[in-house]
């Protein structure tokens, strides 16, 4: 499927206004971009969580740089058919990089059926 950035990055905030209120509510700090492909240039990783999830946070104030969640335009739009397939791939992929941010892990994720 090809898909340019723009036309894109619209999906993932239309996914992102998808998301329930109570998932969304307590993202503070976080910022939302969209990059072609990870640095080491794969298309394995659809999604990427940096930052220190709220259950690891002992002190974290004003003037802290922004936790980011990444999502990958080239890897996401090489497993999907369609836009219907591309939209539920971009939101389990947001869903689960909220997740990390809440603290919840890769193995934690998998029993939910989100990994």
């Amino acid at each position: 499927m090809e898909l340019d950035a723009e036309a894109f990055e619209r999906l993932v905030v239309d996914e992102l206004d998808e998301l329930p209120d109570d998932m969304v509510e307590g993202l503070e700090n976080i910022v939302f971009v969209v990059e072609d492909r990870p640095e080491d240039g794969s298309l394995d990783l659809l999604g990427l969580y940096e930052g220190v999830s709220l259950t690891e946070r002992d002190r974290y104030g004003f003037g802290e740089m922004p936790d980011r969640i990444v999502l990958y335009r080239e890897p996401l739009l090489a497993i999907a058919d369609t836009e219907d397939e591309l939209r539920d791939e971009i939101h389990v992929t947001l869903v689960h990089e909220i997740a990390h941010f809440y603290g919840i892990d890769d193995d934690r994720l998998h029993e939910l059926g989100w990994a």
